[in-house]
């Protein structure tokens, strides 16, 4: 720590406890039992994808470090109504997270097997939070809001320790497996054996076992620009460096999952892999009794480190939403010696508290979490694009070489991975930003609607693209939950075909607001050391 800023070594930390949160507990079973243990492919290609779009944003995230930066980006090329949708989504993405991790707490705490701790076993009911489930999860949350609501230096006082106690355990984890029992035949001799779900397993598994997921969080460091010390650098060694570490983690938790499996358990077909928590019954298999309530522990602490990381960069994105003067002003109150935004922190609790109530369990409000995420970040590489054609004299402290092509390709490549969340997701994309309008047209309407034209035309693209992906969907291969009539892999030559060309009608429709003029205003003050 400097001051009340964040160092490299705390914004490191920080990228990480957001990335290993609740995703290392359970990603390697769902993705083994999609994949087989082909799963580790998925895991390595998910890693290289989510760079991609790393780097772009990291290019963005230094040309403009403010709070709740991600929030801002798009409303600077494409005017207020895009940059509505794409703060109003990234807002969402990081919100839901915050249950979410609550939720994944309160159900490994239900597990818990010791008999002191029975009287958690009542949190769940039927697949989901039951009243004293809700009370626990909606007590996690309000904790992730209290330390928060102290400045970010007590935050990251508190996240450093609970990172690097994160960091330790599925090290320690993955050591204890191995020595216990580990078996490289596990993995297969032939092809078949390897990729027993064919190579479309891979992608699905990238999509829906939440390997996507995970990884995204690399936002969250770019969300807190203005409390990092030397942003222009710090951003993208924090990113990279949070990334590298975890990619490793992930990957190397994925091996250690699948050769540790006894053989009776993949006799059966990795398809019937089922385990509540899956490192700690792996360990409980293995006759290894401290490890699993080592992991028991450590399930619940996880979670909460991601909440706390989650909590912070959600209010950071909803208190700058209202400097695009579509939201109440009062929001981006941060007028207390801590220089928190206060207000925001209480917003999203109460609402978090109802995400909660109409969400019971983490796999819906997961399908919450991929779907605003994914439309938030499609914004990037049309961002990056436009913004070397509108400011090619803007400071760059990260000029990313190549972005002419880099950019198109992410675009590509993250609409693909919205195709591989399987439809109806893009469907539920579409309902997601329907629900921010209102607010934004009351607030438009009370401005005079002003550039009216221009927004809409700035914007159509997204709404053209999104739902073209849930055509393509609808009729797409049955593997990814479509009609088969465009099959695999024919479907992601279509996929890439119709995204290539929204991407280019995107960048075209950007225009010189007066926004673009603050963004022009923000980036003289960038220092490029």
């Amino acid at each position: 720590m400097k001051g009340k800023k964040l160092n490299l070594f705390s914004t490191v930390m920080f990228g990480l406890s957001a990335i290993i949160g609740s995703g290392w507990m359970f990603g390697s079973s769902q993705a083994a039992k999609i994949a087989g243990p082909a799963a580790i492919i998925a895991w390595i290609l998910g890693a290289i994808l989510v760079a991609m779009i790393a780097m772009v944003y990291v290019e963005i995230g230094t040309m403009f470090p403010e709070d709740g930066a991600m929030s801002r980006f798009t409303m600077y090329t494409h005017g207020s109504f895009l940059g509505h949708i794409a703060s109003w989504a990234n807002w969402l993405s990081l919100l839901a997270i915050l249950p979410i991790e609550a939720v994944a707490s309160t159900q490994y705490m239900s597990t818990w097997p010791w008999k002191w701790a029975q009287w958690t076993h009542g949190f769940m009911s039927h697949g989901e939070l039951s009243a004293e489930g809700l009370m626990m999860a909606t007590l996690l949350i309000f904790v992730f809001t209290l330390i928060n609501y102290w400045s970010v230096t007590i935050m990251a006082k508190f996240n450093n320790f609970i990172s690097v106690f994160k960091l330790f355990v599925p090290i320690i984890t993955m050591i204890v497996l191995i020595t216990s029992h580990f078996d490289w035949t596990n993995m297969g001799t032939t092809t078949s054996q390897f990729m027993p779900n064919g190579t479309s397993s891979i992608f699905i598994a990238i999509g829906s076992a939440g390997i996507i997921y995970s990884y995204v969080a690399f936002q969250t460091v770019i969300n807190l620009g203005n409390d990092i010390v030397k942003p222009a650098v710090n951003i993208r060694r924090g990113i990279i460096l949070s990334l590298l570490i975890s990619a490793l983690i992930y990957i190397s938790l994925q091996i250690v999952f699948i050769g540790s499996l006894p053989k009776s358990i993949i006799s059966a077909g990795w398809s019937h892999i089922s385990f509540n928590s899956p490192f700690a019954d792996l360990a409980i298999l293995l006759n290894v009794y401290w490890l699993s309530t080592l992991i028991y522990f450590t399930a619940f602490i996880s979670p909460v480190g991601s909440g706390i990381a989650f909590s912070a960069s959600a209010s950071k994105s909803l208190s700058s939403m209202p400097k695009n003067k579509h939201l109440p002003k009062f929001l981006s109150k941060t007028n207390n010696k801590y220089n928190t935004p206060r207000v925001a922190l209480a917003v999203d609790f109460m609402v978090s508290f109802l995400l909660i109530l109409m969400f019971k369990n983490w796999a819906l409000l997961s399908r919450v979490v991929a779907a605003s995420t994914l439309i938030s970040l499609l914004t990037g590489p049309v961002v990056a694009g436009s913004l070397r054609r509108m400011g090619p004299d803007f400071k760059r402290p990260t000029k990313i070489r190549g972005m002419k092509y880099l950019a198109p390709v992410v675009f590509d490549l993250i609409s693909l991975a919205i195709y591989w969340s399987m439809f109806p997701t893009t469907v539920q994309v579409i309902v997601i930003i329907i629900v921010g309008l209102p607010i934004y047209l009351i607030y438009d309407y009370r401005r005079g609607f002003k550039e009216f034209k221009q927004k809409m035309y700035a914007s159509l693209w997204i709404i053209v693209h999104l739902i073209g992906l849930s055509v393509i969907s609808w009729i797409g291969s049955t593997d990814f939950g479509g009609l088969n009539l465009i099959k695999y892999p024919i479907d992601f030559v279509v996929i890439i075909a119709f995204s290539t060309i929204m991407y280019y009608w995107a960048i075209n429709s950007s225009y010189h607001s007066g926004y673009f003029d603050d963004a022009r205003k923000l980036n003289s003050k960038v220092n490029m050391g």
